[in-house]
């Protein structure tokens, strides 16, 4: 069995920075067990699986994994699949498959290797849990308690399909002084996910409106260059008290700098009546590689 794949790089129109995505396809034949080998064998945040649709009108269905286990859900692999889709369909929408429901992507393209994709999110985000002892978060992250909070917002877990706890700091200059306590991360960060999403405004610099740093301490892997999903998960606390009111708002977060892998991902909300009725994210991806998997079968 040998199978295609394509390496890109995801919510950035540069090689060599963004979050790195593996893309399998005509993936029908393999079973969880190998996606999930070939996954662990890639050992990126994630490698997406394309299988043939079904419905006959979609373009795809996606299984997203990561090098533990799969996934619902995941920004970068949605984008990425779609702008690969989508160069090589020559498709302006690209009607994908996901475990957390259907999604439409509408892509542009920006050369041969490059497009652009967004999307509305098939679920809202919506608050899951709490996260209470502000002494504890500042410990995990090696910060004082000053530097939680901003805007009137504080900590607490969301999810658009992944929960993350989203942790606001003062100023972006606190991102980079988080230095990570991995003792009693899983007691103040507790569930089946424990995924951090620490973000701080950034009204100082053109460009962007937050900056951000995303830690999954459970798959080992540390630190993730940008977070499709857990952007997905912010839009659910900047709607209930970042202090946006009514209207379309559109806003850019940065992630992976403090990496060396800078990325930007968009995300845009309604909010009618103080309630967010749509939400979506999106940016670019640029294909990097392509190969051949050889299963040997």
């Amino acid at each position: 069995m040998k199978l295609p794949y394509f390496l890109l790089d995801v919510f950035t129109r540069d090689r060599l920075s963004g979050n790195p995505l593996a893309v399998v396809l005509k993936a029908d034949e393999l079973s969880s067990t190998r996606m999930q080998a070939i996954a662990a064998e890639f050992n990126l945040s994630e490698t997406v699986f394309v299988l043939a649709p079904k419905v006959e009108r979609n373009t795809a269905t996606l299984r997203i994994f990561s090098p533990v286990n799969e996934m619902p859900f995941a920004g970068h692999p949605t984008v990425g699949a779609a702008v690969l889709l989508g160069l090589q369909n020559r498709l302006s929408a690209v009607r994908l498959e996901l475990g957390v429901g259907n999604v439409t992507a509408v892509m542009e393209k920006m050369d041969k290797r490059t497009g652009e994709a967004k999307f509305a999110l098939p679920r809202l985000p919506e608050r899951t849990g709490e996260l209470t002892d502000i002494a504890a978060v500042a410990a995990r992250l090696g910060l004082s308690e000053s530097d939680i909070g901003c805007d009137g917002m504080m900590p607490a877990q969301y999810s658009a399909g992944n929960a993350f706890y989203l942790v606001p700091l003062a100023d972006a200059k606190a991102l980079e002084r988080i230095k990570l306590e991995r003792r009693g991360w899983t007691d103040t960060f507790s569930g089946e996910r424990n995924s951090v999403y620490v973000f701080a405004p950034t009204p100082k610099e053109r460009g962007n409106d937050y900056a951000a740093r995303m830690f999954h301490i459970a798959h080992g892997s540390g630190e993730d260059a940008a977070t499709g999903s857990a952007a997905a998960a912010l839009i659910g606390l900047l709607a209930e008290h970042g202090g946006y009111g009514d209207g379309h708002h559109g806003l850019k977060v940065r992630q992976g700098r403090e990496m060396g892998r800078p990325s930007e991902i968009g995300v845009q909300f309604n909010i009618e009546g103080g309630v967010l009725k749509h939400a979506g994210i999106g940016g670019p991806a640029v294909i990097l590689a392509e190969g051949i998997i050889d299963l040997g079968e």
